[in-house]
């Protein structure tokens, strides 16, 4: 591999990732004779490290921050239950159209259940991470409210 793209790729990884593993991993790459693959599982295996961080060493990353709350499954279970209300009323309107029919059918059932259902996961959030990390709690609640806006626009501009 050429230094240039084994230099690169090491750059898609965090800093702190970087800074512990870099030099080596960089040395890793030149060693190899990578192609196309390799950048492309180099090149997965950094968006999981951005999105999954490795733990340990001076990597550790504080547990109360907007990115380990937003993992907790308190908070994406909610964010999971609306953004599948609103794949199903999207689903729904891409393969039945707009009308409105005279039962409410499953679909609406299924919505209905779905965000009523997100709602005491919401408040065992809101009681247990605001008085916790307040600013990154608030963070997570405006993103969970705006997929529950997201879901209900379909339903309330659609008239469904």
């Amino acid at each position: 591999m050429s230094p240039a793209l084994a230099r690169l790729l090491v750059r898609l990884y965090p800093r702190e990732w970087r800074e512990r593993f870099g030099e080596e991993f960089e040395a890793l790459l030149l060693d190899e004779r990578g192609g196309l693959l390799t950048a492309a599982n180099v090149m997965c295996s950094a968006l999981g490290e951005r999105i999954f961080p490795t733990q340990g060493g001076k990597m550790n990353r504080d547990p109360l921050s907007f990115g380990a709350i937003v993992r907790q499954p308190s908070a994406f279970v909610p964010l999971a239950m609306s953004l599948t209300a609103l794949a199903i009323v999207l689903g729904h309107i891409a393969l039945y159209g707009v009308a409105r029919e005279a039962d409410e059918g499953a679909v609406a059932h299924l919505w209905q259940i779905l965000m009523a259902g997100q709602l005491p996961v919401l408040l065992y959030f809101a009681i247990k991470w605001l008085r916790r990390a307040p600013r990154p709690a608030l963070g997570v609640l405006a993103l969970q409210a705006g997929a529950v806006l997201a879901s209900m626009a379909p339903v309330f501009f659609l008239n469904l």
